[in-house]
């Protein structure tokens, strides 16, 4: 059984084995595993997609296989948005794919919670529910400042090590991220070991062009990034799609309708207009935007010619898809983020799987990063899937990319130096 830790060193990371290669180091060991399970869901509470919890079951299975106890914490959602909500359907589908029953506990960190932690024998699995019902777990801080957080002060006295495979929140500075390794020792997971190896390889900059496609609804994240990017990245392209595409058009002073303003109104982006104004104005020639957009009705709204003020856009069309097709062409590396949109509604997730499809066609090396886009993906056939690298990383992937050190990381590299993990140092 081998884990990596990852230290950040300048461009590159080096791996850093821990000793927990035998059954004898595991067994009976209290292992705290910060997943990333946080799914589509529909508005009835179905997990529509679940594929990040597949992918997440083999790291249990192995902790479990080699005698370690092992409590989960994970999130789903966000305070305020229609997916947030509890664990319990993760739960059982987390324990289908691991083959064994992984208990649940409607509760974090409460009295319950704590007796189910102590009575956990080596070979059991136990789920926490969801961290963010905790309000500290929002906070955005240091690893120093969540170290004292009730969260990790009331959970670490009860774990041998804290084990990261959350790479898709590697972003956050959340308790649940950044807090533990200052108190426990850490590792990195098998997740996070194999995103961090394969997007290390795609940062060469020998492999130039590259294109980002950007959507789906976290635009603060996006906005965030785009600078860096674009930035960092001299001979890359960025074509938006979904909401930010909107966004940046608001921002133009192009009405897309009453509909679209009202959306935005609605998720709070109209206070990222002017940051995102700067920057259309200094890369507008390498920004690409929809030319059409699909309304809610399926008719298709022209961008400039018409628009609807009683319909909401819920997808790009036909020509923007051809247009992007041609861009992605030139590109060696293309790295798609979001959906382009509302997926959810099978209608409306043609814009998104024609540009996956587009983007395989090519020569390029692809990364598919963020939940919703796995979605997408899973209609392909297997062939069509292994052209590229699943990431199980929206906001994260693109950090790691633009160039930002990811806290997460951080947070492990710190750990290690605390606790004096020892191993042999792999290029």
């Amino acid at each position: 059984m081998k884990f990596y830790h990852l230290i950040l060193y300048g461009e590159f990371f080096l791996a850093r084995k821990i000793g927990l290669s035998s059954k004898e180091d595991l067994h009976g060991k209290k292992i705290l595993l910060r997943v990333d399970i946080n799914c589509p869901i529909s508005k009835d509470g179905k997990i529509l997609d679940d594929s990040r919890i597949r992918i997440h079951s083999g790291t249990v299975k192995r902790l479990l296989e080699n005698g370690a106890a092992v409590v989960i914490l994970a999130h789903q959602g966000r305070p305020g948005m229609d997916d947030f909500t509890d664990l319990s359907e993760h739960a059982k589908l987390l324990g289908e794919y691991v083959g064994t029953e992984i208990r649940f506990v409607d509760d974090v960190m409460g009295p319950e919670s704590i007796s189910m932690i102590k009575k956990l024998s080596p070979g059991e699995a136990l789920m926490l529910d969801n961290v963010r019902f905790l309000a500290e777990e929002s906070i955005e801080a240091s690893g120093e400042f969540h170290a004292r957080s009730y969260l990790v002060r009331r959970l670490s006295p009860y774990f041998d090590y804290f084990v990261n495979d959350a790479f898709a929140t590697a972003h956050r500075k959340h308790a649940s991220i950044v807090g533990f390794p200052y108190t426990l020792p850490s590792l990195a997971g098998d997740v996070m070991e194999r995103e961090i190896i394969a997007l290390t390889e795609i940062k060469d900059p020998r492999l130039s062009p590259k294109v980002f496609v950007l959507g789906g609804a976290k635009i603060s994240d996006s906005v965030r990034i785009l600078k860096n990017i674009l930035g960092n990245y001299r001979d890359s392209k960025v074509l938006l799609t979904g909401l930010l595409s909107e966004l940046f058009f608001l921002s133009a002073g192009i009405n897309l309708g009453k509909m679209s303003r009202e959306k935005l109104e609605r998720v709070g982006a109209l206070t990222l207009v002017g940051n995102v104004r700067e920057i259309y104005l200094k890369y507008r020639d390498r920004l690409l935007l929809p030319v059409d957009y699909i309304l809610e009705d399926g008719s298709t709204m022209k961008v400039g010619e018409n628009y609807a003020d009683s319909k909401e856009i819920r997808d790009i069309g036909s020509e923007t898809v051809s247009l992007y097709e041609e861009e992605m062409r030139r590109a060696r590396v293309i790295v798609l983020r979001g959906p382009a949109g509302v997926i959810e509604d099978k209608r409306f997730r043609r814009g998104s799987l024609e540009l996956i499809k587009s983007a395989l066609r090519t020569n390029a090396k692809v990364i598919v990063g963020g939940g919703h886009l796995t979605a997408i993906l899973e209609e392909l056939s297997p062939e069509e899937r292994n052209k590229a690298h699943n990431s199980t990383g929206g906001g994260a992937l693109l950090l790691f990319l633009g160039g930002e050190e990811l806290p997460a990381i951080e947070a492990l590299a710190h750990s290690a130096e605390k606790f004096n993990l020892k191993g042999i140092e792999l290029p």
